[in-house]
């Protein structure tokens, strides 16, 4: 014998599937709210007005032809090799930050001495994980900003 489909059974069915939307829209409302690490910019206006003046950095960094490398060596020190036309060039001052992407951690201030190969190498470590580095790279006159993930 075979119960009759009825209203209380249609009322479970509905009170479990959306007890269901619920509780993975709480999971993943707190997911977002953990690893949200900020804005990208706080007033995306005024930071618009900056828009051609980046256009006329890029252009002019990218007319140097410098091809920067950044890596990490395994002490975790940030390496750097700045080539143009295939050779190391020389004599570039570096300063920069490490910052890590979600800002869970703080930034770190990074300085570099030079190293054997014609690069660079930073004196700070930087810890496990993944981190931004945000260098600018000086010779002369000329200068390369530049923003590039390591891990």
């Amino acid at each position: 014998m075979t119960r009759p489909f009825t209203g209380w059974h249609m009322t479970m069915i509905l009170v479990v599937f959306f007890g269901i939307v619920i509780v993975v829209n709480l999971i993943m409302a707190r997911y977002a709210i953990d690893t949200f690490g900020g804005t990208v910019v706080d007033n995306s206006y005024v930071a618009s007005q900056n828009y051609n003046r980046w256009l006329a950095e890029a252009d002019t960094q990218a007319k140097l032809g410098w091809s920067p490398k950044v890596s990490l060596d395994p002490a975790r020190r940030v390496k750097l090799v700045v080539l143009k036309g295939g050779a190391p060039i020389t004599n570039i001052a570096a300063a920069g930050v490490a910052i890590h992407p979600l800002g869970r951690a703080p930034s770190i201030p990074l300085t570099f001495i030079s190293s054997s190969n014609g690069g660079l190498l930073a004196n700070q470590a930087l810890p496990a994980g993944r981190w931004r580095v945000q260098l600018s790279l000086r010779k002369g006159a000329d200068i390369l900003k530049l923003d590039q993930p390591v891990q």
